[in-house]
């Protein structure tokens, strides 16, 4: 790399409910900062603390060492990457080029292999912990690719998240990611279905949660989505049609391995009845809504 940690130009592209503050921690660190959205105007209060605003992901790619990716799906991050306004044919030699978008394994597979072509570094490092975790800079952090580029660019890596885990080569970060959505998915289904369970049978569904968070049913999901649900509130903090996306990208690399999910499949089965009603805008704790509507 031609730059050390300390003294990069970050660019970043996608500012929407996790990427603006995932951005934001970077600026504040004292980091250069360039920044791209399709939205522009999802990008003005970073712009208004001093971010540098880019008109197209070309120029933000030859103004930048590290270059993050926080952006909705694998057909975005294709375009974005690969084509020829695309950040790999603009970057400087050297750059390295982190997607933490969840997308495709095989896609990060295909990143990495046209960036060392042209003598840029790639990560695939996808994130888990929603917007508070963003906001608080404590995501889990999945990171395929190779392990020098990991320990290079670890001080940047570390305003955004708490828990750090290289799993492997190019695609390992978005295999790892998948593992992290199967258990959500399950879990999610688990946390709605105790929430109506208790309701059913009289009880206060906020005492239920007090006394089964502490135990072998606590869980993310439980103790975080789980309020939430009980006041109502399905704002997103990770959107249901993103989830609904990640859930197929799991299924699909699934039936490529000949590997059965049924659990899986019943949960994308849901969230995709919840989209069809209207909801993909919503939060994923919005699932409540199929389990209290069938009461």
């Amino acid at each position: 790399m031609n730059y050390s940690p300390e003294n990069a130009t970050v660019g970043f592209i996608g500012t929407g409910v996790m990427g603006a503050s995932m951005a934001g921690h970077i600026l504040k660190a004292g980091y250069p900062l360039h920044v791209y959205t399709r939205t522009r105007t999802k990008a003005e209060e970073l712009v208004r603390q001093g971010a540098m605003w880019q008109e197209t992901p070309a120029e933000l790619a030859a103004a930048c060492d590290v270059i993050i990716t926080m952006i909705g799906y694998p057909q975005d991050v294709e375009a974005v990457y690969l084509g020829e306004e695309g950040l790999i044919a603009n970057a400087r030699q050297g750059s390295c080029l982190i997607d933490m978008t969840t997308s495709s394994p095989l896609l990060a597979q295909r990143i990495a292999e046209a960036c060392a072509a042209r003598g840029l570094h790639a990560l695939d490092a996808p994130v888990s912990g929603g917007d508070v975790g963003a906001r608080e800079a404590r995501l889990s952090i999945m990171i395929g690719g190779e392990e020098q580029t990991v320990t290079a660019v670890r001080p940047l890596l570390e305003l955004l998240g708490s828990n750090i885990v290289h799993q492997g080569a190019a695609g390992a970060g978005q295999h790892a990611k998948m593992c992290n959505q199967i258990a959500i998915a399950s879990n999610m289904m688990g946390v709605c279905e105790a929430i109506a369970y208790a309701q059913s049978a009289g009880l206060n569904p906020q005492t239920v949660l007090q006394a089964i968070a502490g135990g072998a049913a606590g869980s993310w999901s439980l103790a975080n989505l789980g309020p939430r649900m009980l006041a109502g509130d399905y704002e997103p903090g990770f959107y249901i049609k993103h989830f609904i996306k990640d859930m197929g990208i799991a299924l699909d690399a699934a039936r490529e391995m000949g590997l059965s999910l049924p659990g899986l499949s019943l949960a994308e089965s849901l969230y995709r009845q919840l989209a069809e009603q209207g909801l993909e805008d919503k939060g994923t704790q919005a699932l409540i809504q199929y389990y209290l509507s069938a009461q």
